[in-house]
């Protein structure tokens, strides 16, 4: 079975880099573009990773951490952000600073 993973993201291009990415290692890609419209396909797809951002359209996307990590425990949570990124040692999710490039990603998803 294909994994899946769900891009939040309103920044396309970032998009497009991740779609491509994850297709060509065979993980199907599924790209919103509102916290609202993600929120729907989380529930949807239950997918093995989710890339969140922190900054979109429709509010702050951090915000759902809560609710996903503990909706979802079996998905592997990315938050993502240009902005004010903490740090953190928390085991629940990983936080990645954009630029975020295939080589960044490539050592994460080998």
């Amino acid at each position: 079975m294909k994994k899946t993973v769900l891009l939040i993201d309103d920044e396309k291009d970032f998009g497009l880099l991740l779609k491509g990415f994850f297709a060509r290692k065979q993980y199907d890609v599924c790209v919103s573009y509102t916290i609202e419209e993600g929120m729907k396909a989380l529930e949807e797809l239950k997918p093995d990773f989710i890339f969140l951002d922190n900054n979109l359209p429709d509010g702050l996307g951090w915000g759902k951490i809560d609710f996903i990590v503990q909706n979802y425990p079996k998905s592997q949570l990315n938050l993502i952000s240009a902005y004010h990124v903490p740090k953190t040692t928390t085991q629940r999710f990983r936080i990645l600073e954009k630029p975020i490039s295939i080589n960044d990603l490539d050592r994460l998803f080998k």
